[in-house]
């Protein structure tokens, strides 16, 4: 019997948009399972985040999230808005996306 080979992962098909970082802020009930299940739509689509920041504001007895993911398309960060909104813990999800700042001495070249 052969021995099996191994072959390398398959490449990555799903499209991207390198010039765009989505931005996510997340307002959650203060719940120690809410930053994994924050987490977990991102994991779910094989991304890591290149941002994560969690703080507890007592007085308003709420964790805010804030997760930037680079290279997403705007279609794919809205599937993840409207998943992390159906979680049950979540009261509020707003997004928003950075744009990579042009090259200048690219388009210095190019001129």
């Amino acid at each position: 019997m052969p021995a099996p080979v191994l072959a390398p992962p398959a490449a990555e098909i799903r499209p991207t948009d390198p010039d765009r970082t989505a931005c996510f802020a997340l307002r959650m009930d203060p719940d120690p399972s809410a930053l994994a299940r924050a987490l977990e739509p991102f994991a779910k689509r094989g991304l890591v985040p290149s941002s994560v920041q969690a703080r507890l504001l007592e007085a308003e007895e709420e964790l805010c999230i804030d997760v930037r993911v680079r290279g997403l398309t705007r279609q794919e960060s809205d599937y993840i808005a409207r998943t992390l909104s159906t979680i049950p813990l979540m009261r509020q999800v707003l997004t928003s996306e950075r744009r990579a700042a042009p090259n200048r001495a690219a388009e210095e070249l190019a001129a």
